[in-house]
């Protein structure tokens, strides 16, 4: 990528804030006040799995501006679409989602979107003396995101954010920004999530890298007293995500009711179309029932959402999940008993294993 100075492309880009999402905001640096604005398109945004670092190619124009321009720049967008959130708790198939309302027509997709990260990380210590935003701090910086996420291109109806899973965790900031914003949780019941995570061979990596901050929240939630991290094996540490981010579900729904639903990824796959027709009409697009017709005839059904180029399907991952149930038998029993005994020590933790089905 290569990045200028505020007084070439930078001028350009944030002159075309207000007007087209072609003026993308990658990036949002806390320290230094400013925010990466990069230049896409909508064939850049239905392409990429991810829109982080790895949208960065050679051929990528950006420049760093400061926050408080971007922040003034939102202020002037005529035009808003609603923003909605597709949340989730990992590897539920959130991403096979997201690239099926693109076949609509009427959605612009944001697939994970780094600022997002950053704004969770930023709530995770408001009121705390070592919070380097305020409240109210926080609140415009996320109005001014929600503003730019809302921009949309000649045909798009409205703008669905795909989330990274742990940032599903500031869902009430998100949507008490926007009245008009709606949401769709996605998640697993235990056994089959912890089985799909101990599938995968970064499974270690990921759940370490994110298991210092499950943790702190389970903590915070529940007041539960249970083993450190360094103690947990990976079935347990997986146990620990399903939990953490279960809880973040079950408290969105609460909070939201209405406008935030539960889609179970077994129950979509056994029902596409059904489950696509009634994600549609939450978000409220028309035609739902085409729609969604088309959808369970999609090749995105055979493709691996995340990487496109690679065949994946429904009857592959169920041969996935058979292997991991097989070679991960212990790991797997250690988290639903790691579950289980922290259930029966927990009443809402109980109500939450209980709800969700483990």
């Amino acid at each position: 990528m290569t990045t200028v100075p505020p007084d070439a492309v930078g001028r350009e880009l944030l002159e075309s804030l207000p007007a087209s999402p072609d003026a993308y905001p990658q990036k949002l640096d806390l320290n230094a006040g400013r925010v990466l604005i990069v230049r896409l398109d909508a064939a850049t945004y239905r392409a990429a799995s991810f829109l982080d670092d790895r949208i960065l190619g050679p051929a990528v124009r950006g420049a760093w501006l400061s926050l408080g321009d971007v922040i003034e720049a939102s202020r002037r967008i005529a035009e808003r679409r609603r923003v909605h959130f597709i949340l989730h708790t990992g590897h539920v198939g959130s991403t096979l989602v997201s690239r099926l309302l693109d076949e609509t027509g009427l959605v612009l997709s944001l697939r994970e979107p780094l600022p997002l990260r950053t704004l969770a990380d930023v709530h995770d210590v408001l009121g705390r003396v070592d919070s380097l935003w305020s409240e109210p701090q926080f609140d415009l910086v996320v109005g001014a995101f929600m503003r730019l996420w809302s921009r949309g291109y000649h045909d798009t109806q409205c703008v669905v954010v795909k989330a990274t899973s742990s940032a599903g965790r500031v869902h009430a900031a998100l949507l008490a920004a926007s009245e008009d914003s709606r949401a769709i949780y996605m998640n697993l019941r235990a056994e089959p999530y912890l089985a799909t995570l101990l599938a995968g061979q970064n499974s270690l990596i990921d759940l370490r890298g994110h298991g210092p901050e499950r943790m702190r929240r389970v903590q915070a939630r529940f007041g539960a007293s249970v083993a450190p991290l360094h103690a947990l094996s990976v079935g347990e540490l997986a146990a620990l995500s399903w939990l953490a981010e279960t809880s973040a579900q079950r408290d969105a729904l609460k909070a939201f009711p209405g406008r935030v639903i539960d889609v179970d990824f077994d129950t979509l796959l056994g029902d596409v179309a059904g489950q696509m027709a009634r994600i549609l009409e939450h978000f409220a697009l028309p035609d739902a029932g085409r729609h969604s017709a088309q959808m369970a005839r999609s090749a995105s059904l055979s493709r691996y959402s995340k990487a496109p180029e690679y065949d994946y399907s429904a009857d592959a991952r169920a041969e996935v999940l058979r292997e991991s149930r097989r070679s991960n038998r212990l790991e797997i029993r250690k988290g639903l008993e790691w579950l289980e005994a922290l259930a029966k020590s927990n009443r809402e933790v109980a109500e939450i294993v209980g709800h969700a089905g483990a």
